[in-house]
């Protein structure tokens, strides 16, 4: 209930963003955001609040499983308690966990961590229909407008506005299929004026 309440808040503070005006928009995204968002997609991902996460320690059935990521970027593992797992990428909470586990239980552990369901995104504005959708690797502006159903007959067809999580408005971006989402983003599809 409570995670069905929390997507029910995000999606209305998406959709609330998406009615202001200029005021949160930040203008054109400069070369060195967009080569930024290209690294960050091609990089191995960074581990976000909301995200689950599969981690398994070899033959460790009591330790392995399903976790979430809380939004404060924490996992609750049994034996050993509750860890930071924001920021890091799969490897590096490998590496973190195989530390924990050896200085307290096992001898010489061998972990996998593995993203199950990436942070989702939102799309809002000028299309079909407004929502928040799955995020899968390599997704690009294109695709995240079909999946809500296409840009409306007022939607803008050269722009688009998105917002990544840890900025403070949105940057307007080409529509095109070299524009790629990263998990969570807000993305917003402005009305055209004709």
């Amino acid at each position: 209930m409570t995670k069905f309440l929390f997507h029910g808040l995000a999606l209305a503070a998406a959709i609330a963003l998406s009615a202001c005006g200029s005021g949160s928009n930040l203008g054109p995204a400069s070369e060195a955001d967009r080569e930024a968002v290209r690294v960050a997609a091609s990089t191995a991902p960074r581990l976000q609040g909301g995200e689950k996460i599969r981690i398994n320690v070899f033959n460790e059935p009591g330790l392995s499983g399903d976790y979430d990521v809380d939004q404060s970027g924490f996992i609750s593992l049994p034996l050993a308690g509750t860890i930071r797992a924001v920021g890091l990428t799969q490897s590096q909470l490998e590496l973190d966990l195989a530390l924990k586990f050896r200085s307290q239980y096992l001898r010489n552990p061998k972990v996998t961590v593995t993203i199950l369901q990436f942070r989702p995104i939102y799309v809002v504005g000028e299309v079909e229909k407004p929502g928040e959708y799955p995020y899968k690797s390599g997704l690009n502006v294109l695709t995240a407008l079909a999946l809500a159903g296409g840009a409306s007959y007022r939607g803008s067809r050269d722009t688009v506005l998105i917002q990544h999580v840890g900025d403070l408005g949105m940057k307007e971006y080409p529509m095109s299929s070299g524009t790629l989402i990263l998990p969570g983003d807000l993305i917003r599809s402005p009305e055209r004026y004709f």
